[in-house]
């Protein structure tokens, strides 16, 4: 049984020709980059080109906007914690109902910490952005607007470039989530006006453990970690050298590879969505899919727990991942889906496949074979199902 890892929104492989390029500074080429002898230059001499190789995936105008940390999550937390330390008088946040934990978790501490306003914006049933609401909460008193560029959930795309305009001309800074839409979606920041953006190498087939954020040149910004001068006193810490080289090699790879996720990829997802809807009944896709990733497909299959769907897919050797989350014993769906107003019948079901440029016709030809049988068993299985006829859910999605 060859496996099948369509849970790419997760964690990616890291490319081999990506290792290849860490292994030497692991061993040979080991010295400390902010040391003045050869053992450090050397280092440092490759960090720089690590940099300049990322800026050439996000189009930023200076290579010296970026600054690396250990993860997204550090940088969604220092582009907030930046911007209310800099923002003399402002003490607003606003964000959407759909965005990861490193944010909605974040700005729910710092409201009941320091009790700043935090405005959290609701979508629609594609998970787009109520705009009216986001202008009516702007004003004197927002300090940042943080939006994902994409949600990894169902892959709808925001329109990050318009909704900065916006906040810029209410005077907030803008920041955004891009953990899942660099690699993926052109992005050229030295033409928007986005201020601060978050990414992830190991969601590009970079190593795990190292993270950036961009800030654009003449905004201000306050560390959030202290100590030593390294990125330019942005963040504290001896430089992660193998790591940062390994992200710098795999934006190059995902530069090169862009058309290819824009094209095949995309192809890939909607011939497996296509497959599943003709095979299941009762089930529909989510999400915006007019606007979205090329990699992510959400597919709720109604009346059935996404966790039953995985454990059987797993036996098969195929890899995704679901929609729900189990919390203290009882099981709830995801926040992105409930925002989406997705009714629980369906919300339970929902099954996340997001692909790379490393998947094949192969991959979804075994899924299409697997997961009608799956569908069917847990159905039978299902008083929901038995019922469905006296509990028909209210919700019909047009896009399904």
């Amino acid at each position: 049984m060859i496996p099948v890892y369509l849970d790419n929104n997760a964690t990616t492989r890291t490319d081999p020709e990506v290792v290849q390029a860490m292994l030497p500074y692991f061993t040979e080429q080991f010295g400390n980059a902010s040391s003045m002898h050869a053992f450090g230059a050397e280092v440092g001499t490759a960090l720089a080109t690590a940099r300049k190789q990322l800026q050439a995936l996000l189009g930023a105008a200076f290579d010296h906007e970026i600054v690396y940390m250990s993860s997204g999550t550090e940088a969604d937390n220092s582009a907030i914690m930046s911007a209310l330390e800099t923002q003399v008088g402002r003490d607003e946040i606003i964000t959407s109902a759909v965005e990861h934990p490193a944010v909605l978790t974040m700005v729910a501490h710092l409201e009941k910490t320091r009790g700043v306003k935090v405005h959290i914006i609701g979508v629609d049933a594609r998970g787009r952005l109520d705009m009216e609401a986001y202008r009516a909460a702007l004003g004197p008193k927002t300090a940042i607007v943080s939006i994902m560029w994409a949600n990894n959930e169902t892959g709808t795309i925001f329109p990050v470039e318009l909704l900065a305009e916006m906040a810029h001309e209410a005077g907030a800074l803008f920041h955004t989530d891009a953990v899942q839409a660099v690699g993926k979606i052109p992005i050229n920041l030295a033409e928007s006006e986005i201020d601060m953006l978050s990414l992830s190498g190991h969601k590009l087939h970079g190593p795990k453990g190292i993270g950036a954020l961009y800030v654009r040149k003449g905004v201000r910004f306050r560390p959030l970690i202290r100590g030593g001068h390294q990125e330019r006193g942005r963040r504290a810490g001896t430089e992660n050298a193998p790591a940062i080289i390994g992200l710098g090699k795999a934006a190059e790879l995902a530069l090169a590879h862009m058309e290819d996720e824009q094209t095949r990829v995309a192809g890939l997802r909607d011939r497996l969505e296509k497959g599943l809807l003709q095979r299941i009944g009762n089930s529909f896709v989510t999400g915006d899919v007019d606007n979205r990733l090329p990699n992510t497909a959400n597919v709720a299959f109604e009346y059935i727990e996404g966790e039953a769907i995985l454990l059987l897919m797993n036996r098969d050797g195929i890899a995704a991942s679901s929609g729900s989350a189990c919390t203290s014993g009882s099981l709830e769906p995801s926040h992105v889906l409930r925002a989406m107003n997705v009714p629980y019948t369906a919300a339970h079901g929902a099954i996340r496949f997001s692909f790379s440029r490393e998947n094949t016709d192969a991959d979804v030809d075994r899924v299409l074979e697997v997961m009608p049988p799956v569908i069917e068993r847990l159905r039978e299985m299902s008083p929901f199902w038995r019922e469905r006829d006296v509990r028909v859910a209210e919700f019909k999605p047009t896009y399904a």
